[in-house]
């Protein structure tokens, strides 16, 4: 991937310099392009952003803060779109864990539309972070597969500890095993938590098993940088290559609502409670990417060496 990159920086360098003909490029963009478009249907959705009370490790200071700062913006919006399909919470917006508090388990049920969730659950002496389909029916939980290194766990724990022992303190994360599809009528939806965002390979099989893509983050623990909006970005890169349409939403800011072109349609404030209505089209069709698999860029590696390689030529 790293290569292609690289190459892909050299080609564009010789298009700019107007020795080769932006032509040449074409075939690149067809891997990223859907044999089809077409949305079986449409999700009403919102996307709920409920801010939280600080901003860093001590986001959460305040037990359940961040959560009733989502059912407040949870009711504003339901008030005045109260026919949605299902709303979207962001990564650690039940900041305890739902299964274990009765009050945030009765709050959850007294909604009369699922949620898509982010919370801590803690099962068998074992913390996961999750993303749960809530109903007052059932639940059906996603536990994050691909964790963050030092923020959810400590890897070379052993030579960790040798360079600070404050490493002993901080407890892993357990990483999920497998990944859950949550439907809500006709939409096949795969929660992508965060970090995810950047595995490649949990992306394809997002995109090869639903219709709709949800990223869930939680950005509060950089405050106020420019983390979100280099998330947003990446995020607007997978709706391209996955030809699907991404809901992102964010307990601080960037959240966004992205479509399979990865435009932004609509998006949210940093800093500031707020939720977007989308309307969302559900695209069962692959991309070019998706159908070849990694084949997609061992020929786009190859196609770029062999444009290099007439550029330099061309030179000489």
């Amino acid at each position: 991937m790293s290569a292609c990159v690289v190459l892909l920086a050299l080609l564009i360098y010789f298009v700019f310099k107007k020795q080769l003909s932006v032509l040449i490029i074409a075939p690149l963009l067809l891997l990223t392009l859907p044999l089809n478009t077409t949305e079986a249907g449409a999700m009403k959705v919102l996307l709920i952003q409920g801010n939280v009370p600080n901003y860093g490790l001590d986001f959460n200071a305040r037990a359940k803060a961040v959560f009733y700062n989502h059912v407040s913006e949870s009711n504003r919006a339901l008030m005045q779109f109260p026919n949605v399909d299902f709303l979207l919470w962001p990564e650690n917006a039940v900041d305890v864990d739902p299964f274990q508090n009765k009050d945030v388990n009765d709050e959850l049920n007294s909604f009369s539309k699922p949620l898509i969730l982010g919370a801590i659950v803690n099962k068998g002496g074992q913390s996961f972070n999750s993303s749960i389909l809530w109903s007052n029916k059932q639940q059906i939980i996603y536990n994050k597969q691909h964790l963050t290194p030092f923020g959810e766990y400590i890897p070379l724990r052993s030579l960790a500890t040798k360079v600070s022992p404050l490493a002993k303190q901080v407890s892993d994360f357990t990483p999920g095993d497998s990944q859950v599809i949550f439907k809500i009528n006709s939409a096949k939806i795969v929660p992508v938590i965060c970090y995810e965002l950047i595995d490649d390979s949990l992306l394809e099989s997002a995109a090869n098993s639903a219709n709709l893509i949800v990223v869930q983050t939680n950005s509060a623990t950089f405050g106020m940088s420019a983390e979100s909006a280099q998330q947003l970005s990446i995020t607007r890169i997978r709706a391209i290559e996955h030809s699907r349409n991404i809901l992102s939403v964010s307990t601080t800011g960037f959240s966004a609502v992205i479509d399979h072109s990865g435009k932004i349609i609509k998006s949210t404030k940093m800093g500031v409670a707020d939720h977007l209505y989308a309307e969302v089209g559900l695209i069962d069709q692959l991309s070019m990417r998706d159908r070849l698999g990694d084949w997609a860029l061992i020929i786009t590696l190859i196609w770029l060496l062999l444009v290099a390689r007439r550029a330099c030529v061309y030179r000489r």
